[in-house]
Order: C-alpha cells, then sequence, then structure tokens
C-alpha cells in the first residue's frame, strides 16, 4: 500500500502527509526513509523474499526484519 495519510514516520518520526510501507517491516516510513532503504545493499532481497510470500499466499508478511543500520 502507498501513501497512505499517517502524521508522521514510524522511523524517523518526521512529520507529514503521505508515507509507505517499508519493504523491511511494517513501518510506514516517508519518502526519505523509503530512499534510504533502496539504497541499502539488502533491499533487493528484502523484495524477492516479500514477492516469493505474496507468491505463496500470505499477503501479510512482515518483512526480513530491519537492518540495524537504518535504524
Amino acid at each position: 500500500m502507498k501513501n497512505m495519510p499517517r502524521g508522521h514516520c514510524d522511523r524517523c518520526c518526521r512529520k507529514g502527509d503521505s508515507f509507505s510501507m517499508s519493504i523491511f517491516n511494517t513501518d510506514w516510513i516517508c519518502d526519505e526513509c523509503q530512499d534510504a532503504e533502496a539504497k541499502h545493499p539488502m533491499f533487493q532481497k528484502a523484495r524477492k523474499v516479500e514477492a516469493e510470500a505474496c507468491k505463496n499466499g500470505n499477503y501479510n508478511f512482515p518483512g526480513i526484519g530491519l537492518p540495524d543500520d537504518l535504524r
């Protein structure tokens, strides 16, 4: 789901009007945090694992976990 109104980023607490779900966990994150995720070395692996989970019918996959260096 994209661009959910939340009020603040779950990760950096930045205020805003729209946020996206993290690929690593269930945090709702701002564009800046999403950009940082996209540059992370584990990003492609997280996308692949999530896609596989969805293919197998798990539409509530919680992610592979947030890497420590994105906290």
